[in-house]
């Protein structure tokens, strides 16, 4: 009887497949390089993390990097503070915990943001001792291509904070949950003059709890899922959504036929949405 239990159990166990374990190191490299780390740091820590302490020479024979790049990436995830050295002949390295790494990095991120807050007002009393051939201020039509969730968030807050304008905003559920983990969803929360379309479920209805009802509608059904942008006045910023682009990547614009266009169709969505 005991035997058949633990054949059970064993059975029951679920098998990770060897595309499953390199997807999900594609995953945590694709986060870390997100967050500074090189391609080639990345891959050195992930390879000191999964096969334990090694010297610099096993690891640039077995990534196949160049000997020189390898002690200077090594040296360079020591600074971070995610690879420790080994004393001895010859020098060995090991990486830290994960769980370890990913404070460090953000530690480092943070002490980055800091010091540049610190310079902000120096940087731009520095900057206004530089002339500038033509005081005259043009405003002129211009298209900005924004690659990775970081720089497109940031572009985002810029155009909504403060704004009095109408701001009008669609996508799907997705684009919406990436709205609320990052704050935007709150920040958007408090312009009067708001319209959301949104093709979100009831399980993620609790995202627009501090949303006015009368804000926000459902996008007719006929509305494919990968339209996403946000209008404000002259500007609209609106995702370009390819599966086979690694990173996301929308477009900026202060384009006025660009903004109109977008507002048109907005406005007609709306019209057609239920609240």
């Amino acid at each position: 009887m005991t035997l058949n239990v633990q054949s059970t159990i064993n059975e029951e166990k679920p098998r990770v497949s060897l595309d499953d374990v390199k997807k999900s190191l594609g995953e945590i490299q694709n986060t870390l390089e997100k967050f500074g780390l090189s391609t080639n740091q990345s891959k050195v820590y992930l390879f000191l993390g999964k096969n334990g302490t090694k010297t610099a020479t096993e690891v640039y024979q077995a990534l196949k990097l160049p000997r020189t790049e390898t002690y200077q990436i090594l040296s360079s995830l020591q600074s971070i503070g995610i690879v420790s050295a080994i004393i001895g002949h010859p020098v060995k390295f090991t990486a830290i915990e994960i769980s370890e790494a990913i404070s460090s990095i953000i530690d480092s991120e943070k002490q980055k943001i800091k010091k540049l807050e610190k310079q902000k007002v120096e940087l731009i009393e520095l900057w206004k001792t530089v002339p500038i051939g033509n005081n005259e201020k043009v405003v002129e039509e211009k298209f900005q291509i924004l690659q990775g969730e970081n720089r497109i968030n940031s572009k985002i807050n810029e155009m909504v904070n403060d704004t009095q304008s109408e701001v009008c905003v669609i996508g799907n559920e997705k684009d919406f949950a990436n709205f609320y983990h990052t704050d935007i969803l709150e920040t958007i929360s408090k312009i009067d003059n708001l319209k959301i379309l949104t093709a979100s479920t009831e399980k993620t209805r609790y995202m627009y709890e501090d949303i006015k009802k009368k804000s926000i509608r459902k996008v007719p059904e006929s509305v494919k899922e990968n339209l996403c942008f946000i209008v404000k006045d002259d500007e609209v910023l609106f995702y370009m959504k390819n599966k086979s682009q690694k990173d996301v990547t929308a477009m900026w614009t202060n384009s006025h036929s660009m903004s109109y266009s977008k507002k048109l169709l907005f406005d007609e969505l709306w019209e057609n949405s239920k609240k």
